[in-house]
């Protein structure tokens, strides 16, 4: 981990010294320092927001764990100022190969053609995400970040949340108008609540080992069923920065977690697979998939993000990436209602949007759960059928879920407006911005992501071409691609992936996504958009 400092001293706050009668108030107290709670601060602290950032910890996570990080999360990260350092450090790739037995089935590419800032995964250590984001923190003087503090009990009440929070010299009080609980699976703030985590816990067994060897094998993902070197399972190879590769295993279900994950046990494995016992261990752990969510991200005042209010098996890369997401979707919301811009009632739309996207998860990552260890002989037999029809047939290589990859969500949301005109094609209302190179005013190469972060944070009306002036609300951004002061849609790739024509215009919400889009907009038009995407009545 050279570069990144892991490990941080606990340091004595004067909101200690306050008595309970008077204990400090701050407007956002998020809990839990992974990469969900530092980037939702992080992007609170560009928004102009104080942040406290609690963590019971004194160090940044052992072991990998999350490594796959998709092209939305990047284009995310980028916003917050520490994407690039994150590409620099990552490893970058597209294609995945799924094999069974010991012939290829088919292969994929998850970024088809060029012209995006953006990989379409970036495999990066979690440890080195997180040193990244805890380098920005401390960029940013608004965010207050305060290790070894654990919160030990909570208070819910109309107009702000009480915590109690121990530290090594004794608790103290904190108040918070919101409080963002970003404190994973084992949440103690959902218990805090009461509130239940619901869902499946599927009873196959996966074997995790980080190991460390000089390979020659492709920067591509690879999966396996039934391969010869693991009979009648599933196997998956990843490569990692530092000469480390992320293979995982399926076990048995009733294998004895704690002897296989024995080292002297593991290394027979990953010797058979590789074909030479030339390697390290960095990191071995076992898990048994789980796909569970809280009924409710909101309770009052307090607020769950990412595995706090959701879990999923880590096939398809959709855990960590879905709570960037949350993070992204909360963070604008949060502001505008702290800013009294926007009703508190905006925040509803937080979890009518995440949750419906942790449904979405949790839906894909079962599916993938039930092809690769199925739970009976129907589903087994089936799982026969499908890899015997993809050797010979393109349906048959679509039914194989080996699986999917994580993707942005397509919220279907109140906030958004729906189409009035007809659309062929360009994201539609509730869908993520699509990236294009442009030219920037002084002729250099740049992408519309890069418009879209020097705008600020706010609304954004992306318009097309010499159709005419709009006369945009006050507060509104405008970036103009075409026409005489306009961007250049270099390539026509801004056109072709927004289907925009002259005049066409695209209203962004503040964290990227489509609030409405028109043929020909008009002032009444947008605000009544505007208004629509910025409250929820």
């Amino acid at each position: 981990m050279a570069q990144a400092k892991t490990q941080f001293g606990y340091r004595r706050h004067p909101d200690q010294d306050r008595s309970d009668k008077d204990a400090a108030e701050h407007p956002v107290v998020v809990v839990g320092a992974g990469p969900v709670g530092l980037s939702l601060a992080i992007d609170l602290a560009q928004r102009g927001q104080p942040v406290v950032l609690l963590d019971d910890a004194d160090r940044i996570g052992e072991g990998s764990r999350a490594i796959c990080f998709s092209k939305r999360s990047l284009e995310y990260w980028d916003r917050l100022g520490v994407g690039k350092r994150m590409i620099d450090k990552g490893v970058v790739w597209s294609v995945g190969k799924v094999f069974h037995r010991d012939s290829l089935l088919y292969q994929f590419n998850l970024m088809p053609e060029p012209g995006h800032k953006q990989p379409a995964f970036v495999n990066l250590q979690q440890f080195y995400a997180e040193a990244y984001l805890v380098d920005r923190v401390g960029q940013l003087p608004a965010i207050d970040l305060r290790w070894c503090n654990r919160v030990t009990g909570l208070e819910r009440r109309n107009d702000l949340v009480a915590l109690t929070v121990a530290t090594p010299d004794g608790p103290y009080r904190l108040h918070a108008q919101y409080v963002v609980a970003c404190d994973g699976a084992r949440s103690s703030l959902r218990q805090m609540v009461g509130a239940e985590f619901t869902g499946q816990v599927f009873e196959d067994q996966f074997l995790i080992a980080d190991v460390k060897m000089t390979a020659e094998f492709p920067t591509e993902r690879w999966f396996w069923f039934d391969p010869p070197f693991h009979a009648g399972r599933s196997a998956l190879l990843h490569k990692q920065p530092d000469d480390v590769w992320r293979i995982d295993l399926q076990l048995h279900r009733f294998a004895d977690p704690v002897v296989e994950k024995q080292p002297e046990n593991v290394r027979p494995r990953i010797a058979r697979m590789l074909g030479h016992d030339k390697f390290e261990f960095e990191w071995i752990s076992i898990y048994k998939f789980q796909c569970r969510r809280m009924e409710r991200f909101l309770h009052g005042r307090v607020i769950f993000a990412g595995d706090a209010a959701h879990q999923v098996s880590p096939f398809g890369a959709r855990g960590a990436n879905s709570g960037l997401e949350d993070a992204e979707n909360l963070a604008w919301k949060l502001d505008r209602v702290l800013r009294k811009a926007s009703p508190q009632m905006l925040l509803e739309s937080y979890h009518v949007e995440r949750s419906a996207a942790a449904d979405e998860n949790i839906r894909e990552s079962t599916r993938s759960t039930d092809f690769m260890a199925p739970n009976s002989h129907q589903e087994a037999r089936l799982r026969r059928t499908v890899l015997s029809l993809a050797k010979e047939t393109e349906f048959g290589k679509r039914m194989v879920n080996a699986g999917r990859l994580s993707v942005p969500s397509i919220y279907r949301t109140p906030l958004s407006t729906a189409d009035d005109e007809i659309w062929h094609g360009g994201p539609p209302p509730g869908a993520s911005m699509p990236d294009a190179p442009i030219a920037g005013p002084d002729g250099g190469p740049m992408f519309l992501t890069d418009a879209f972060i020097s705008e600020g944070k706010r609304f954004t009306l992306v318009k097309f071409g010499n159709g005419g002036a709009v006369d945009a609300p006050q507060g509104l951004a405008v970036i103009c691609v075409g026409g005489e002061n306009g961007l250049v849609d270099t390539q026509g790739l801004a056109v072709t992936r927004y289907e925009a024509g002259p005049g066409a215009a695209y209203l962004l919400r503040p964290d990227g996504y489509v609030a409405a889009r028109f043929r020909h907009p008009t002032r009444p038009r947008l605000e009544v958009a505007l208004a629509r995407a910025s409250s929820l009545n």
